[in-house]
């Protein structure tokens, strides 16, 4: 076949497809070159803008690096993240909502005993978290293994910081008997993502910030049960409805209550005002 222009080359191409031996890439495939073209047709693409957006799209891969995956911040900004998210956790009722991972996410994160101070002296807020993880479909989860992590008093992360020579304000901990769990550590700040490269030129050119409000990272697992990865948002955050990668739900923000000073709920005297986070994680069943 020759002679290809604007009406025949999508078939074409797709044609082209048509021997694949794995029948989901020839699905996603085919469906891509669709789609593809159909934008391109749509806009009526110019060479000039073409050339911007294979420009755009080798800087962020240039940029990448094994703490920065510049990929996944563009994916969160577009909202496909999200999208990826809720196509693949349609959760029953009473299961915890999901939202997406980030980029911040460390393989293997230490693990240490309940209570523990995840914060290792950095300025900022005490906060006491607590909570609960149990099935969807009932009981409690023994022994459920919890990862946390989150941003400092100014937005960073660990893995964003030079000056630390440890994992910081990330953590493992595994729940009790009962499902329980509980550690200390700050109020976790608004944060914007890393906006030096790419993903943050686009967002200028369009007229967006790159704020993420304030929240727990909590990934969740245990025997017979899907992953759960999600965040609980600080209520009152001025960012929550206009979070970077539209990772807000309501049924994840929660009050971050204030203490005055007094015995906190594992025995700790708190000289100072300190806040407190509860929150009881719902499980999806892998047999459902």
């Amino acid at each position: 076949m020759r002679d290809f222009d604007e009406k025949n080359i999508t078939e074409a191409v797709v044609d082209r497809f048509q021997s694949t031996p794995d029948p989901r890439l020839k699905t996603i495939m085919t469906s891509l070159v669709r789609h593809l073209h159909d934008f391109v047709r749509d806009v009526e693409l110019t060479t000039d803008e073409w050339y911007v957006a294979i420009d755009f799209l080798t800087r962020t891969g240039q940029i990448c690096s094994s703490t920065r995956q510049e990929f996944i911040l563009l994916s969160d900004t577009l909202g496909v993240s999200m999208l990826v998210d809720a196509v693949n956790h349609r959760m029953p009722k009473g299961a915890t909502e999901t939202t997406v991972q980030g980029p911040f996410y460390v393989e293997n994160p230490p693990e240490f005993p309940q209570g523990f101070d995840i914060s290792r002296g950095l300025k900022g807020e005490a906060l006491f978290v607590s909570g609960t993880a149990s099935s969807a479909q009932g009981g409690a989860l023994p022994h459920a293994v919890v990862d946390v992590w989150q941003s400092d008093t100014d937005g960073y992360y660990d893995v964003q910081r030079t000056d630390l020579s440890e994992p910081t304000l990330r953590a493992r901990f595994r729940a009790d008997a009962q499902g329980r769990f509980f550690f200390w550590s700050i109020l976790p700040s608004a944060y914007p993502i890393p906006h030096d490269g790419p993903v943050g030129q686009m967002l200028v050119a369009t007229g967006r910030h790159p704020w993420r409000p304030a929240h727990l990272h909590f990934m969740i697992s245990a025997p017979g049960h899907e992953k759960l990865i999600t965040h609980v948002f600080v209520q009152g955050d001025r960012y929550l409805d206009s979070d970077a990668v539209f990772g807000v739900k309501n049924s994840l923000i929660r009050e971050y209550l204030r203490e005055p000073p007094g015995v906190a709920p594992d025995g700790t005297k708190m000289e100072r005002p300190w806040r407190r986070l509860n929150y009881d994680f719902c499980l999806k069943s892998t047999a459902t």
